[in-house]
């Protein structure tokens, strides 16, 4: 897989870069630039080189259609104020504002294309109308650079089939991305620890399999852990349930214990009667129980006390940690703290720790830590954990298969 420093002197040259610039928005403003400011290093270097860049990206889910309400604007003017230099936003993707958009562009310049979702061939599962889609981003490039991690384990025609169409390299980020998730399931740094929360434990069957066999140390919170919990005969009250996957649960449970390998699971358990998502407030009172004494008709919304300790210790304690997925509802203040200690713990290991994406690096930046507290955010959950699982992912081994 060639890096952007493979590609040769890039003046005046025409860089169409993949960025995922799928940041989370209150209206038109951007409440975390995480995912933006992660591209900077690799549109700085093509900056410094003179090249013309222009970069595709998506927001949402406008599902084909033009939906303003998905339009990259508040992202250009963002990107505009990190780099210091104006990003030209074009008012399509593929039509005549984009064509007339690149075509203005100067050595060092930056456009945007629009919501490339607006396209209702880029995630088509028919592959001749991706390529077609495919042939008109390419005609805006002379090479191509991938640079969208959250994307790579999507077949889309931004992602895959125009990788096929010209020279190509991985940007700075899906390069560090790849090395560091090659490092936790090469030969990662003992002990190793996965902490996993969420709510399906559906979303972490095959990654589960995957890293009970790398892993030394499991450790299970959010909603899923309370299948595990049910796995082990204990009543879960009102507890979020994947009934199909309790006997699965059970197995993972007697292949730790075989393989002398460890899954922890809380010992007490934050619960109420509920909670409100949309007005971020909780059902009742939160009352901390046991976790093998979930009271019938409360549900549990977050690990206990005891449970953070006993969590912060076992992260603290490794040499490499991968966390993904939030302890209990963190959205919510009261039932954000077992998320929160993981967290700090994962700052303070003396190894390499990284924060899994999605909701955990959402999870990080709202509790008030600095990516640099980290060894690493990702910044593509399901890429992350899709990597983790064993799979390939479509927009790397088009990168490694091809120019």
């Amino acid at each position: 897989m060639k890096s952007i420093d493979d590609l040769g002197d890039l003046s005046g040259k025409r860089v169409l870069i993949r960025c995922d610039f799928n940041v989370p928005l209150d209206g038109e403003t951007i409440t975390d630039d995480g995912r933006i400011r992660a591209a900077l290093p690799t549109l700085r270097k093509l900056r410094e080189g003179n090249a013309r860049i222009v970069i595709m990206a998506h927001l949402g889910r406008p599902k084909g259609s033009v939906n303003p309400k998905f339009s990259l604007a508040p992202v250009a003017a963002r990107l505009s104020e990190l780099l210091g230099t104006e990003v030209r936003l074009a008012g399509d993707v593929v039509g005549d504002s984009a064509t007339a958009t690149v075509e203005a562009l100067s050595d060092g310049e930056v456009a945007l294309l629009e919501n490339v979702r607006y396209e209702p061939a880029e995630e088509s599962k028919d592959e001749a109308e991706r390529v077609g889609l495919a042939k008109k981003y390419a005609a805006f490039g002379d090479v191509f650079v991938s640079d969208g991690f959250g994307v790579v384990h999507r077949k889309q025609a931004s992602v895959y089939d125009v990788a096929k169409l010209l020279p190509n390299a991985a940007g700075y980020l899906v390069a560090k991305e790849v090395d560091v998730l090659n490092r936790l399931v090469g030969e990662p740094e003992r002990p190793f620890v996965v902490v996993l929360g969420g709510a399906k434990v559906a979303d972490k069957l095959s990654v589960i399999d995957n890293l009970l066999q790398v892993a030394d140390t499991l450790v299970i919170g959010g909603g899923m852990l309370f299948t595990f919990l049910k796995a082990q005969g204990h009543d879960i009250g009102s507890s979020l349930l994947d009934e199909d996957n309790v006997e699965t649960c059970k197995s993972y449970l007697e292949q730790a214990a075989a393989a002398g390998k460890q899954i922890i699971l809380p010992t007490d358990i934050r619960v109420a009667d509920g909670a409100d998502f949309d007005n971020r407030t909780v059902k009742g009172a939160v009352d901390v129980v046991a976790a093998d004494a979930i009271p019938a008709g409360k549900q549990g919304l977050d690990i206990g006390p005891d449970s953070e300790m006993l969590f912060a210790d076992a992260i603290r304690g490794a040499k490499t940690v991968f966390w993904n997925g939030p302890m209990g509802v963190f959205e919510i203040a009261e039932l954000a703290k077992g998320t929160a200690a993981v967290a700090k713990a994962l700052t303070e290991v003396d190894g390499l720790s990284v924060v899994g994406g999605g909701d955990s690096a959402a999870a990080v930046r709202v509790l008030g830590h600095a990516d640099d507290e980290f060894g690493h955010i990702s910044t593509g959950g399901g890429a992350s954990l899709e990597f983790l699982e064993g799979k390939e992912l479509p927009g790397i081994a088009v990168l490694e298969g091809s120019n």
